[in-house]
């Protein structure tokens, strides 16, 4: 007698987020401004601007860029504004953050545009809890935020062994 094998997670409809999937597609660059300053501190708005006209941004073409100023400079809000009209027909996105901040930012960035937390109504969600890319908390707190008003269940860990975060209660019978 031949005994069969159910996968009883793969029927068990369970929808599993991978966080890292949103950071995978993403390549990632710099925008110093300290490299465009007089000095590296002084913003001379002739020579920043013309330094812009010259500058290559090209190598920023589909990446996701972080813009920040090493320096202890004051920099008036218009030069953001200007680099940003540089930046924006070359990169994926431009985003306010120094290299330590660029990942999770952009994660947090990419979770707002690419999920549709209405897809999950009613579905029961694992948020995917280990792998190989480190995922902040910030990113676990945003998802479950947007999903709990859809999902039925929210979920942490992987589909065979969760720690239940959220179910929703039962409607009582009309």
């Amino acid at each position: 007698m031949q005994e069969v094998f159910v996968n009883k997670v793969a029927e068990s409809g369970i929808i599993t987020i991978d966080l890292a999937s949103f950071l995978e597609k993403q390549s990632f660059a710099y925008f110093d401004i300290k490299e465009y300053l007089f000095m590296g501190l002084i913003l001379k708005e002739k020579d920043f601007r013309a330094a812009l006209q010259q500058a290559d941004f090209s190598i920023y073409k589909g990446k996701t860029v972080g813009v920040h100023c090493s320096a202890d400079a004051i920099i008036p809000m218009w030069a953001y504004m200007l680099i940003a009209s540089y930046l924006q027909p070359m990169a994926k996105y431009v985003l306010f953050a120094n290299e330590t901040d660029l990942q999770e930012k952009a994660l947090l960035h990419e979770l707002q545009l690419m999920l549709n937390a209405g897809e999950y109504t009613d579905e029961r969600v694992v948020v995917k809890g280990c792998g190989d890319v480190a995922i902040p908390a910030s990113a676990y707190l945003s998802i479950t935020a947007a999903l709990r008003p859809y999902a039925k269940s929210i979920m942490f860990g992987e589909p065979c062994s969760t720690v239940p975060i959220y179910k929703k209660p039962k409607q009582p019978a009309v």
